[in-house]
């Protein structure tokens, strides 16, 4: 058994990233395959995601383009009721910034939308292996030459002013925590989530050193009867869990699995939404395991945006 402190780490190496890379880093933490990752692996690992219909993790990374246009074009993509998109009038067309799935439901949706077909077109044209399964260049509506769309850099996206950054600038976070605290992050609907998976993680594995890991609880100090109690709980659902891993599958032993285990979440959204989520879940009234993790994760969200 193994015990840790909860924690989280900014996703910032993969901003940098690209969009296989990231989708596929983020993606296997489901199943806690990161060691199979290579060189070569992200752009088969994500076309066959995309083929299964896995679809959240397509959620995970996001574009940004400028579009200049007239107002027929605002109101043609407007017409589709982007949802998943989060769209802005600027003086000389549009910003639009979505998930790749978004783009690709939005274009399953409305493939005779010009605008949407543009766009579709413009991701498809650097990354085709996202959309091979559904887009077809030589199917889909030919580019309308006044439509001018840009894919923004993250560095673009950064300088936007105050309003537009809050709504366009998407931030991943991985959380390590209890499943307690989980289960109140997804409440937060607007976010997209990854999460390591107990129906296909074998704990018994020696990548796991053969044992469950546990988030100490802040509610007990160390050593005291409560603690102990706690401890003892622990050490006899472990042990529960390994002997039925011998004659069960991991979605079967996991039942016996408390919410003190550890577990992995990606939580991905726009500064908007953090802003939301972290003045709720840093208020007194808040659960004292999120506090514990939010509190800290808000002081370092201020350091990288003043306005937060």
């Amino acid at each position: 058994m193994k015990i840790i402190d909860p924690y989280f780490e900014f996703q910032d190496d993969l901003d940098r990233s690209s969009l296989a890379v990231r989708l596929e880093a983020c993606g296997r933490i489901c199943y806690k395959s990161e060691d199979q990752i290579t060189e070569d692996s992200a752009i088969p690992f994500v076309t066959k995601i995309a083929a299964h219909g896995h679809n959240s993790v397509l959620e995970t990374a996001a574009v940004s383009f400028k579009l200049k246009c007239n107002s027929g074009h605002i109101s043609e993509l407007l017409s589709c009721q982007p949802k998943y998109l989060i769209v802005d009038s600027t003086e000389n067309g549009m910003l639009v910034t979505g998930s790749i799935r978004s783009f690709r439901e939005l274009y399953v949706s409305h493939p005779g939308n010009q605008v949407v077909n543009d766009l579709v077109a413009a991701l498809a044209a650097k990354e085709p292996f996202l959309f091979q399964d559904i887009f077809d260049n030589e199917k889909a509506l030919g580019i309308n030459p006044e439509i001018n769309i840009t894919k923004m850099s993250l560095k673009e996206v950064e300088a936007l002013s105050v309003d537009l950054l809050m709504r366009h600038r998407f931030v991943g976070v991985k959380f390590i925590v209890n499943r307690a605290v989980t289960h109140e992050l997804v409440r937060h609907r607007p976010c997209s989530f990854l999460q390591e998976s107990q129906r296909y993680c074998r704990y018994s594995q020696d990548k796991y050193d053969g044992q469950v890991t546990f988030i100490k609880p802040m509610f007990y100090k160390e050593g005291s009867d409560e603690y102990k109690l706690w401890l003892a709980s622990m050490e006899y659902t472990e042990s529960s869990y390994l002997r039925l891993l011998e004659t069960s599958s991991p979605q079967a032993a996991r039942t016996v699995l408390p919410n003190s285990c550890k577990t992995e979440i990606i939580v991905y959204c726009n500064l908007a939404e953090w802003q939301h989520i972290i003045k709720l879940r840093t208020s007194p009234a808040a659960e004292p395991s999120m506090r514990e993790i939010m509190i800290p994760l808000a002081a370092e969200m201020k350091k990288r945006y003043s306005m937060m």
